[in-house]
């Protein structure tokens, strides 16, 4: 029995650094490649100011006398939006674009035939993904609250953590689907993964409420997690609705929906890879 247990240890132990392995690697590639990411990040700097800048714009913008408070709360509102969104579209992208890193490195071939399984590899990749994700948008959050007076007394920042990690698994799971797109189709694939994320952005309430979508669109909404998560942040950030209010509509459903597409998605993108081996597609540079 303990050496049974031992085994078990030894092997999580080695998954859990081939893991690490990719981390470091990821991060590695981010210091290469240092000047783009800046240039990115300042983008992404501007454009939250900028969609932010329209909340203090409201009353000018419809001639209407507009309260301080409320004010403030279209500007959080779209606030919350802009910086969840950016932190949904970091992680979606740095999963869904790793099989295009690969092939821009050349070291596609490489990684598939190292001897590592496909979990430790997509776990990596996603854990990688989400430590970016927030570190890029801290930095962007910190920029902003410099602009705008952030009032978030009334926050429950359990509630929103909570929201946050449930929401992480969705999109992880959500970025393996995307994943097989560059994987078996070279030269249109990473486009695809763009359509995805865009219809993901149409419906799920980012910078409006999902009520003003023509009312054909609005189903579409409930089956996006990000509407989940981006519902559960705002309720959290600018209500102080806490973990028991948000359970069952928000949180309950984001977990659910990771639970389903990760080994799902973990399995396609198995399937995938056995049949872009197949038919000599890894390679291609397109």
């Amino acid at each position: 029995m303990t050496t049974f247990s031992a085994r078990r240890g030894g092997a999580l132990g080695r998954e859990l650094r081939g893991a690490y392995a990719f981390i470091e690697r990821n991060a590695n590639l981010i210091k290469r490649y240092w000047a783009w990411e800046l240039v990115w990040l300042a983008y992404s700097i501007v454009n939250a100011l900028s969609i932010t800048f329209i909340g203090r714009a409201s009353g000018e913008i419809t001639g209407a006398t507009i309260a301080p408070e409320q004010v403030n709360t279209f500007i959080l509102f779209l606030l919350v939006g802009t910086l969840v969104w950016h932190y949904l579209s970091v992680v979606f992208d740095l999963i869904s674009e790793s099989i295009q890193w690969e092939r821009w490195e050349g070291t596609i071939e490489y990684t598939f035939m190292a001897p590592i399984s496909r979990l430790t590899h997509l776990f990596g990749q996603a854990a990688f993904a989400v430590l970016f994700a927030v570190l890029h948008t801290a930095i962007i959050l910190a920029v902003v609250a410099a602009f705008f007076r952030i009032d978030l007394t009334r926050a429950d920042f359990g509630a929103m953590l909570v929201v946050l990690i449930a929401g992480s698994t969705s999109f992880i799971g959500l970025g393996m689907f995307a994943a097989i797109l560059p994987l078996l189709s070279p030269e249109k694939g990473l486009q695809m993964t763009n359509i995805i994320k865009a219809m993901v952005l149409l419906v799920s309430g980012v910078y409006y409420p999902i009520s003003v979508l023509p009312e054909w669109l609005q189903p579409l909404a409930y089956i996006s997690p990000a509407t989940y998560m981006l519902d559960g942040i705002r309720a959290a950030l600018l209500e102080g609705a806490g973990i028991e209010a948000l359970w069952s509509g928000r949180i309950l459903p984001l977990l659910l929906t990771g639970l389903l597409t990760i080994p799902t998605g973990l399995m396609a993108f198995m399937r995938a890879e056995r049949y872009a081996k197949a038919t000599g597609r890894l390679k291609r540079n397109g």
